[in-house]
C-alpha cells in the first residue's frame, strides 16, 4: 500500500487547494481499504482531484482508490455495468463500448473519476439527460466500521446516498445503467446574438442530444454554440430518442471507427430564420484563441459516443490545471432572466473569466442533486487562476443569482453562506440521518461537511 511521495504537499488538480491530510494511502485491494478505514480516526477519499474546494480534504487520512483493480463488468441483460469507483470515464468508456453499450451522457472532461463525479452530482448536457449520478443503480461502500455494504436502487435511503459528498463512506464500485452504443456528430456555430435566447432558449437547448452555449461576456453575442446529435450506427436502423426505455440489441451491424463516415444533416434549428449563427469553418476550442488540438471531433463527422459527448479528448489535459471553476444551477424556467442578470455585470465578470458555458440538465430524485425534482440550467464559469480577482466576482454573481435560489456545484468554488445553501436542499435533514446511520462517530466528516452540512 503506497504512501504519498515525499516532497511538496499534495494539491488538487488546479493547485489552488493544498491538502492538509496528515497521511495519504493508496490501497491495492478492497481488504486493504477496509483496514485503512477501520483504523483511521478521520478519513476522506480523493478522486482525480478535479474539485476546487476542500471537499476531499481530511484532518487525518486521505485515500486514493486509483490503485484498486480496474474492474468493469457488463451485464448485457440488465443492461448495466459495474465499475470500480477509481476508474475515470476515459478508462471505462472504450471497454463499455467494446461490449456494445454506452452512457447517455458524459461530462466535459472524461478524465474525472466515476465515483467522484457521481458523489458531487456532476453532469453533462441535454434537455433529456439527467446528471451522471442518476445512472447509478447500485453502490458498494466501505463504512466507518470497515464493513462492506451494498445499496440498491429502490431501497430506503438510496436516493440520498448516491450524491453523498464523501460523507457516508468510501465507495468502491458503482453499477450504472447503460444504453446500446451510439454515434454522435458534433457541430460548432459562432456569433449567435444573446438576444436570440430571449424567445428561443428552449429551441436552442433542445436542438441536439447535448447542447452547450459559450460566451466570454465581452459583448452581446455568444462566442460558440456546440450541438451534439445522436446518429444511427450503420445497419441498426432508427435509434431511440434520448431518455426512452427502448432496448435495441447492441452490437448489430458494422461499426465504423470513431471519426469516420459522412456527416449527418444539420440540426433543424439552423434552418430557423432567427438562428443567425455561422457554422465554424474549422475545429474550435471553447476558449477563443486556444488551439483546438485537445477538443473532440467537430465539423459534423460522426464518432463514437465517448469520442464526442465530452468536449475534450482523454489524451490531453485541458489548461493543465491553470484555471479555477465555479458553477451555479437553477430551475430552467429562470434561465433567461438569470443570464440577463449575469449580462448586467459583464464588465466585472469578463476581466476574470476565461469562458462561461451554459447547459441544461434533466430533473432527478437524488436528495443532494442540484437538479432534484427540477429541470435545471447550469451556468459554468472557467476563471483565470487568480483567486484574489475571482472571489469578489463570485460574491457579486451570487447576489445577482440569489433571486433564483441558485445552487452551486458541490465541488467548485463558491461563497454562498452555509445557512443559505442548506436552505436550498429540502432533503438535507434526511441526508443527515443517513450520515448518522453509516458514520455515527463522524469518521468521514471534515471541515467542508461541518460548514455546509452542519454535521
Amino acid at each position: 500500500m503506497e504512501l504519498h511521495p515525499a516532497g511538496r504537499p499534495p494539491t488538487n488538480w488546479a493547485g489552488n487547494v493544498v491538502f492538509a491530510a496528515a497521511q495519504f494511502r493508496r490501497p491495492a485491494t478492497v481488504a486493504q481499504l477496509q483496514a485503512v478505514v477501520a483504523r483511521a480516526r478521520h478519513v476522506r477519499v480523493l478522486g482525480t482531484g478535479h474539485s476546487f474546494n476542500d471537499i476531499a480534504d481530511s484532518p487525518g487520512v486521505q485515500v486514493s482508490l486509483a490503485g484498486l483493480p480496474p474492474e468493469v463488468e457488463v451485464d448485457s441483460a440488465a443492461p448495466a455495468v459495474r465499475v470500480a469507483a477509481g476508474l475515470s470515464y476515459a478508462r471505462l468508456a472504450p471497454r463499455l463500448d467494446a461490449a456494445g453499450f454506452g452512457l447517455r451522457t458524459m461530462a466535459s472532461l472524461p478524465h474525472i473519476s466515476v465515483a467522484g463525479a457521481c458523489a458531487t452530482a456532476t453532469h453533462g448536457s441535454g434537455a433529456g439527460n439527467q446528471n451522471l449520478a442518476a445512472a447509478v443503480t447500485a453502490m458498494e461502500m466501505v463504512t466507518a466500521s470497515g464493513d462492506l455494504v451494498t445499496l440498491r436502487r429502490g431501497e430506503d435511503g438510496f436516493d440520498g446516498a448516491v450524491v453523498h459528498l464523501g460523507a457516508l463512506g468510501a465507495v468502491v464500485s458503482l453499477t450504472l445503467q447503460v444504453v446500446p452504443s451510439f454515434d454522435v456528430a458534433q457541430r460548432v456555430y459562432e456569433d449567435l446574438p444573446l438576444a436570440a435566447l430571449e424567445d428561443h432558449f428552449a429551441d436552442v437547448m433542445s436542438a441536439g442530444h447535448s447542447v452547450s452555449l459559450f460566451t466570454d461576456w465581452r459583448g452581446p453575442r455568444l462566442t460558440q454554440v456546440w450541438v451534439k446529435q445522436r446518429v444511427p450506427l450503420p445497419g441498426t436502423g432508427p435509434r431511440p430518442r434520448s431518455g426512452t426505455g427502448s432496448r435495441a440489441r447492441p452490437g448489430t451491424g458494422p461499426r465504423p471507427r470513431s471519426g469516420t463516415g459522412s456527416a449527418p444533416s444539420a440540426p433543424p434549428l439552423t434552418r430557423a430564420p432567427w438562428f443567425t449563427a455561422r457554422p465554424a469553418p474549422a475545429p474550435r476550442h471553447p476558449v477563443p484563441g486556444m488551439p483546438p488540438d485537445a477538443t473532440t471531433g467537430q465539423l459534423g463527422v460522426p464518432g463514437r459516443w465517448y469520442a464526442r459527448l465530452p468536449h475534450f479528448r482523454p489524451e490531453f489535459t485541458p489548461s493543465a490545471g491553470a484555471e479555477l471553476q465555479s458553477e451555479y444551477l437553477l430551475p430552467v424556467r429562470h434561465a433567461v432572466p438569470a443570464m440577463r442578470a449575469v449580462d448586467e455585470v459583464r464588465d466585472r465578470v469578463a476581466p476574470a473569466l476565461q469562458i462561461c458555458e451554459v447547459r441544461v440538465v434533466a430533473a432527478d430524485e437524488l436528495w443532494l442533486s442540484p437538479s432534484y425534482r427540477a429541470d435545471t440550467v447550469a451556468i459554468h464559469f472557467t476563471w483565470k487562476p487568480d483567486a484574489a480577482a475571482v472571489l469578489p466576482v463570485l460574491r457579486l454573481l451570487e447576489q445577482r443569482l440569489a433571486p433564483f435560489a441558485a445552487r452551486p456545484h458541490w465541488g467548485k468554488l463558491f461563497a454562498v453562506p452555509p445557512e443559505a445553501l442548506r436552505s436550498r436542499y429540502p432533503r438535507l435533514p434526511d441526508f443527515l440521518g443517513l450520515m448518522r446511520r453509516y458514520d455515527p462517530a463522524g469518521k468521514f466528516r471534515n471541515a467542508y461537511a461541518a460548514r455546509y452540512l452542519a454535521a
